[in-house]
């Protein structure tokens, strides 16, 4: 309270409103930790953590309104390679393979990184957004593709990934891979139409993805998640690169940004299909430490996620609509946190991760009105 009076009353005092910030940020860390405690304290258990390749308990289902018999792939889906379909329902499956549900997200934070950069006083063309976001696209394709192919012996065994085209021969895997490569070289076309160094961290995307996350770390280190977050937080320096052609700080602060957000998100969904994940051999957090610690790391990555949207906003100097954005949004997902603590059931984890997403989507939505207007 002191700080906030001396910033009040003192004009000229560059240093205040840092300090003010830091303390501010410091308080809220402190009660995170203490919730996080007692939460734990309260709503823990002795759960037993799941050994990765675990059957799971017999019948048991995910809520996916996926099929959960893995191991036979539908006949009309063998003969799909082989002309046993239409053009359309092929042209689907390929699609299927770029895991188009991610791209709205990704492109956003890339649009978000364009705007900062243009809010600095770069120049922002439509050719730039264009290229960038359609590069973008292409990239999260080829990623995709590439996690699809080499993921098919597992998603056969999981529900909710069994009936992916790769798995059940809708696309052969090596014209998936022709697809993959496909992808990726239109993408770094794409974006070498902006410069050099995009078109790098365009490529370096895609192979953290598809080489680093899903074969090195996906399927045998417990932070996989976390680790894998890199490959998440590249499209804010992407879209930076794009617009500036370097990395600065602001691109380094909404990356971190994005990187912290990613278990506080993700680890809900590993709660969700945790019997899924143990079946599929993925050592996932709530697999292998069990579910009170996944859900006290929710709560601890969520206060990590919102000092850094904290940092950004003050270093950036975005205005009151991303802060009042991040205050209220934030709220609803520590909100849907808390209530997963308590509750503990697939529902809270589905609303957790769902108030994740909101969350994501409407911080960087405020970024691109706030810096459209400065």
């Amino acid at each position: 309270m002191a700080v906030g009076a001396l910033l009040a009353t003192t004009a000229g005092a560059a240093l205040f409103p840092g300090v003010h910030l830091l303390i501010g940020v410091s308080i809220f860390g402190t009660l995170l930790l203490s919730l996080a405690w007692h939460l734990e304290h309260v709503t823990g258990s002795d759960d037993e953590p799941l050994s990765p390749g675990h059957p799971g308990p017999a019948g048991a289902s995910s809520e996916s309104p996926e099929s959960d018999e893995p191991e036979t792939p539908a006949p009309t889906a063998v003969s799909g390679e082989a002309g046993g379909v239409g053009l359309r329902t092929r042209a689907f499956a390929y699609f299927r393979l770029m895991k188009p549900r991610l791209m709205w997200l990704l492109c956003l934070v890339a649009a978000a990184a364009m705007a900062l950069a243009a809010a600095s006083g770069w120049t922002l063309t439509v050719d730039t957004i264009v290229l960038t976001l359609g590069g973008g696209v292409l990239a999260i394709g080829a990623s995709g593709t590439f996690n699809h192919v080499l993921e098919r012996d597992r998603d056969r065994k999981m529900s909710r990934t069994s009936d992916r085209p790769v798995a059940t021969h809708q696309v052969s895997g090596r014209n998936a891979l022709a697809f993959g490569f496909a992808l990726t070289g239109l993408s770094v076309l794409v974006f070498l139409q902006t410069n050099v160094l995009a078109a790098a961290l365009g490529f370096v995307a895609i192979l953290f993805y598809s080489v680093i996350y899903t074969l090195v770390l996906k399927p045998n280190t417990v932070q996989n998640t976390v680790i894998g977050g890199v490959a998440g937080s590249l499209p804010a320096l992407i879209g930076w690169a794009a617009v500036t052609g370097r990395i600065d700080v602001a691109a380094l602060l909404l990356s971190g940004f994005i990187f912290v957000w990613t278990p506080a998100h993700f680890y809900n969904l590993a709660l969700a299909y945790k019997e899924d994940y143990a079946r599929g051999g993925f050592p996932m957090m709530p697999v292998v430490r069990g579910e009170t610690t996944t859900r006290k790391h929710i709560l601890l990555w969520l206060g990590a996620t919102l000092a850094f949207g904290t940092a950004l906003i003050w270093a950036t100097g975005l205005g009151w609509l991303t802060a009042a954005t991040t205050v209220v949004a934030g709220a609803v997902f520590l909100r849907a946190v808390v209530r997963l603590h308590h509750e503990q059931s697939e529902e809270a984890a589905f609303r957790a991760f769902h108030a994740s997403n909101a969350y994501l989507g409407l911080f960087l939505v405020a970024i691109v009105v706030d810096a459209m207007a400065i």
